[in-house]
């Protein structure tokens, strides 16, 4: 089977047969002209008859993992599940859903969409579809997505369960375009500052950022807080066109470039829609790719300042292909490269294990926790116009480095997260009180301004994920533990038992014990029961504002203990230090 993979690599070579008639690329053709040979061979000659399909994709795979991390396959079945959030829609009745207990529970509805229209709401429990049971171990999200999704115009049958009502209510839908939004929150954080999420950039996110800073400036907006923390990038001329926004008169936003020299020059234009005003852009080691090119263009131009810590480090521009089965692969064509000409793409020569796991390096580094413990070399170091001094060869640095917050970490809210506690409890908790909590919180100022959860409102909940198996304290696999004692020792151990006479008992159980104690003080430690009460008590009110007042409304909850969010919005009021970072405020 090894080498049948190999020889099957062959076949690769016929879907780019038109892409280009002559490559420069050295000992290309004879290269393709050896695997057609090999690829013939198998199909004429080979002893037993061969499935290509299976082999093509995982030759596919293992030649694109020698190009690098960015270049993907993407078989048939998972083009569209790959696509649908950059086309910005899809098709299916608009609601958001959660599996609890082995029943669809609706935890938001999409407005003016098709189950607005016939009156589903919030809470209701879809029982069956199409007449066919939806409850059970046999349903998944997939199952879900399957009997729910479906093309535009097409109608289906759901049947729901509404709170204590012992009659079920049966509803025909008919299913629409249901968009998928990009920007889901945006607010004024004071009385001129506005700010903006943008989660991805998406083929409708230009719109969306349009219409959101239309909406801010007509409550006031003077000022900007852009926040693209977790923002892994999408479509590169989305990213253009969200820095135009931004950029005033005709100037260099990206460029890209290759060893063919195919590469483009992106150019903003004269009509942006914030060209003044302050502007600060959220980032962190999840932005990445357009997030890069927008922070970058911003922090180049001296447009805005760029605060968080340093992005994730992706320069490497992709192309989609459509293959003949309608498989995908998604190429890297070019580098990008910021107006001062720097590459942010981070090195990838030490292979794709060593690449994906750089953010966990940066973590065991202490990057996280100081400025301090990230180092550039002065070749990769450039100037903006105003003299500014920045970085390429590795994410974007930002000009104010705000570091990770390490009292929020805990296993044990984790635990609760990944268990499904929160949504189980608060489920139940909305069935019996969504009527009064809108009566008593019509808006949702109300409701942030006044809404706390109480002490014994706490221990109900923490009773209730105990019953939902929540651990009584951090969990210790003690075979783990000693597996990775001996991985972690074994040149010590080698040593100590070389001899068996010499053996050394009391040296064993000291190392021994002193590695397991120090193990278990760390698991009690991440699992941080002292402050993890108070990020249990701010998702328990995330989820139940969620289910009120909707995900745009509720995030803003999360922002109440958001460090650098709080900071931004104080640095948007100090014009010493915007005039500090040499950027231009009126």
């Amino acid at each position: 089977m090894k080498y049948r993979i190999v020889l099957i690599i062959a076949v690769t070579t016929v879907f780019f047969q038109n892409i280009g008639a002559q490559s420069p690329n050295k000992n290309y053709q004879q290269s393709k002209t050896k695997m057609d040979q090999l690829l013939n061979a198998i199909n004429s000659m080979y002893v037993d008859t061969v499935d290509f399909a299976p082999l093509v994709d995982k030759s596919v795979n293992a030649m694109l993992k020698e190009l690098d991390p960015h270049t993907a396959y993407i078989p048939p079945k998972d083009v569209q599940a790959m696509t649908e959030p950059l086309q910005g829609s899809f098709d299916g009745i608009g609601v958001t859903f959660q599996l609890i207990r082995d029943t669809i529970n609706v935890m938001e509805v999409i407005i003016d969409g098709p189950s607005e229209k016939v009156g589903i709401m919030p809470g209701d429990k879809i029982i069956k579809v199409d007449d066919t049971l939806a409850v059970g171990d046999k349903i998944s999200n997939d199952w879900v997505r399957k009997h729910l999704r479906g093309k535009k115009g097409s109608k289906v049958k759901v049947t729901v369960l509404r709170g204590h009502k012992k009659q079920l209510i049966d509803f025909v839908i008919t299913r629409g375009a249901i968009p998928m939004y990009s920007i889901n929150v945006s607010f004024m954080a004071d009385s001129t500052t506005g700010y903006i999420k943008l989660e991805r950039f998406a083929a409708t996110s230009t719109t969306e950022l349009k219409k959101a800073i239309s909406k801010l400036k007509s409550q006031g907006m003077q000022d900007l807080i852009l926040d693209l923390r977790g923002n892994g990038g999408g479509y590169l001329n989305v990213a253009f066109e969200v820095c135009d926004q931004f950029i005033s008169g005709k100037r260099m936003i990206v460029y890209t470039d290759n060893f063919r020299k195919t590469g483009e020059k992106y150019f903003s234009s004269q009509d942006g829609l914030f060209e003044e005003g302050k502007l600060i852009v959220l980032v962190d080691e999840n932005s990445a790719s357009a997030s890069e090119i927008t922070s970058g263009c911003i922090q180049d131009w001296d447009r805005g300042l760029v605060v968080g810590r340093r992005t994730f480090g992706k320069g490497l521009v992709q192309k989609p292909l459509r293959l003949i089965d309608q498989s995908e692969i998604r190429l890297t064509i070019s580098h990008y490269y910021t107006p001062t000409g720097r590459c942010i793409q981070k090195p990838y020569n030490d292979g794709l294990d060593a690449y994906f796991k750089d953010l966990q390096m940066r973590a065991n580094n202490g990057e996280y926790y100081t400025a301090d413990n990230i180092k550039f070399p002065d070749s990769l170091k450039y100037k903006t116009p105003h003299g500014r001094i920045v970085y390429g060869g590795g994410g974007i640095m930002p000009d104010i480095f705000i570091p990770l917050d390490t009292t929020k970490y805990s296993t044990l809210f984790n635990e609760i997260v990944r268990k499904g506690i929160f949504g189980n409890f608060v489920v139940d908790y909305l069935e019996e009180n969504r009527e009064n909590l809108q009566q008593k919180y019509p808006k949702f100022s109300d409701f942030q301004n006044n809404f706390e959860i109480s002490e014994k409102f706490y221990k109900e909940f923490m009773d209730f994920a105990k019953k939902e198996g929540l651990s009584e304290s951090a969990s210790f696999v003690f075979s783990d533990y000693a597996n990775a004692f001996i991985k972690e020792n074994k040149q010590k151990l080698d040593s100590l038992f070389k001899k068996v006479d010499d053996f050394d008992k009391v040296v064993f159980d000291t190392m021994f014990t002193n590695y397991i104690t120090k193990t278990y003080a760390e698991l009690q430690r991440l699992r941080n029961e002292e402050h993890a009460a108070d990020f249990i008590k701010e998702y328990l009110r995330f989820e139940i504002a969620r289910g009120i007042y909707g995900y745009g409304e509720a995030y803003r909850i999360f922002l109440e203990s958001d460090d650098t969010y709080q900071q931004a919005v104080q640095i948007m009021h100090n014009k010493k230090i915007f005039r500090k970072y040499k950027v231009a405020v009126k």
